[in-house]
């Protein structure tokens, strides 16, 4: 059974996500804001940013990282003074191959951090050579390392979370699909907040079947001020695409909400972004999120950990089947 989208709802070709003929392409947007897509046609080192990676990276991934990079650098320095010989040092009191050799590794740490305790010390010209060389990677590498950190703590971020599901559940005298979300840091106020929110609906018409995209109207797209979490609604009504479709439709069209969030941080003085979706497994159907905040007589708490939490609710007012928006 083909679906009949409400004719009045405004189609939103500005996505950048194009259209599919097939209903197999997954999410369009990860939960963690990226892109769902690969690119091929061109080699990985091009495609490849290193610094952009590195960027991105989660805080443990990072230092990880950096630590594999330093031990795995010294290693290959370690094997090229072992392959000139340990004759081309002098100081080495290890008699064994394992204790030359941590001998040499932390030799060529100390180069390379230019700490150079002194003990060790290359006499021959290819480990002189070689320990130059070295030295200066050490500068390099403490200077990507310097680069990378300041990049990674001055980048402009949207300390944003969302709750893990949307919910459609009887708003004033219809239905309404709902989600909300809040800044998770300690006096961290975003201004200007702007939300914009998109439906990607699988459709048939003609016989051919492609996505579309909705722009979905909000109860309010901005607000001043976010120091607590905001509720974003969009009411399904005469403009909705959603008007018409039970939860069965919604799952037969792989509803995807994708959601986009602008705002001005105070702190970075530019403006930050934020993404996420909610695929129709996300979305719970005749609950309402509870209050995620309590007064204490001399301030407000912001209960985080209550985000996601919602309860059920009697539906007093049925979701808009309407027959006719349906073939």
């Amino acid at each position: 059974m083909a679906l009949r989208i409400n004719p009045f709802s405004k189609i939103n070709n500005d996505t950048g996500f194009g259209s599919s003929s097939s209903g197999s392409v997954g999410r369009f947007v990860n939960k963690d804001g990226s892109f769902n897509l690969r690119k091929e046609g061109r080699p990985y080192w091009e495609r490849m940013s290193l610094y952009h990676f590195m960027l991105n990276l989660s805080p443990l991934k990072f230092f990880c990282a950096i630590l594999l990079f330093f031990f795995s650098i010294n290693l290959i320095y370690t094997a090229i003074y072992l392959v000139l010989g340990a004759h081309e040092f002098v100081g080495i009191i290890g008699q064994t191959k394992w204790q030359v050799f941590k001998e040499i590794y932390f030799f060529s740490t100390e180069t390379f951090t230019t700490v150079g305790y002194g003990r060790v010390n290359p006499i021959g010209d290819g480990a002189n050579l070689v320990a130059s060389l070295e030295a200066l990677n050490g500068f390099l590498y403490l200077a990507v390392f310097t680069g990378l950190i300041y990049g990674r703590f001055s980048k402009p971020k949207a300390f944003l979370m969302f709750s893990d599901y949307a919910i459609i559940a009887p708003y004033q005298d219809k239905m309404g699909l709902m989600f909300r979300f809040a800044s998770y840091k300690n006096n961290h106020t975003l201004t200007d907040v702007e939300v914009k929110v998109t439906a990607a609906l699988l459709v048939t018409e003609n016989g051919k079947t492609a996505f579309q995209f909705y722009d979905l109207p909000l109860e309010r797209s901005k607000i001043q001020n976010l120091p607590m979490n905001w509720t974003v609604v969009h009411p399904i009504d005469e403009n909705s695409p959603l008007q018409g479709l039970n939860p069965e439709d919604l799952k037969a069209a792989d509803l995807e909400i994708y959601v986009l969030i602008r705002a001005f941080d105070d702190v970075f003085s530019n403006f930050v972004l934020r993404r996420t979706s909610y695929t129709y497994e996300e979305i719970k159907f005749n609950r309402r999120f509870v209050p995620m905040y309590r007064e204490t007589g001399t301030s407000t708490i912001l209960e985080l950990h209550k985000l996601s939490d919602s309860k059920e609710v009697d539906v007093t007012v049925a979701m808009p089947f309407s027959p006719v928006e349906r073939s």
